[in-house]
């Protein structure tokens, strides 16, 4: 089991789309970028920002993809490629449908879930990386998909969002030091 060394957030880029659903991985890994002061520069090379630091004794790449997000692949692909970080040292956090606002759960492995970000991931670097799902809620039909991930959450639903983050933040050295079953089971029960 290698070790987590490449924490991605998904979202989509632009001060228009910072708020919105969608982007809630983005949320989580510049939250951890503030907390352990890792700096995420302009990394034109491979369409992102990007970071390098230490968090809690791990030396970690921390990427924000600057594509959007049906075009993530154009990022991490090459990025992981670059740096040779194979599938099981990624971690890549996400919005998820299918889960309510307030809750996060992380897995590895599976399929892209109709996710439009992982779809254009998994088909080159495989289904095995570590996902950090954070619920956003459905909007109760397919045709308001699109206005509810780019649309911005009321701030009841917002508060349960930062409350989940803020939880699997919380639970970073243990992923970090490889105890991911455990990270799973303490970040997985995570009550809204």
């Amino acid at each position: 089991m290698s070790n987590i060394s490449l924490l991605i957030g998904l979202g989509n880029p632009g001060k228009e789309y910072a708020q919105t659903r969608h982007n809630a991985g983005f949320w989580f890994i510049e939250q951890l970028a503030d907390q352990y002061n890792i700096q995420l520069k302009a990394d034109p090379k491979f369409h992102a920002y990007s970071g390098r630091g230490t968090i809690e004794g791990h030396d970690v790449r921390l990427l924000l993809p600057t594509t959007f997000m049906n075009r993530s692949g154009q990022s991490v692909v090459p990025f992981a490629k670059f740096y040779q970080i194979q599938p099981e040292s990624i971690l890549i956090a996400h919005d998820e449908l299918d889960m309510n606002p307030g809750i996060i759960r992380l897995k590895t492995g599976g399929g892209h879930g109709g996710h439009n970000g992982l779809k254009d991931i998994v088909p080159h670097i495989g289904p095995n990386f570590h996902r950090l799902r954070i619920g956003i809620g459905h909007p109760g039909h397919k045709d308001q998909v699109s206005g509810h991930v780019l649309g911005k959450a009321p701030s009841s639903e917002q508060t349960l969002m930062d409350d989940a983050i803020y939880h699997a933040k919380s639970r970073i050295k243990l992923l970090l030091d490889g105890e991911v079953q455990q990270a799973m089971n303490q970040i997985n029960a995570h009550k809204p």
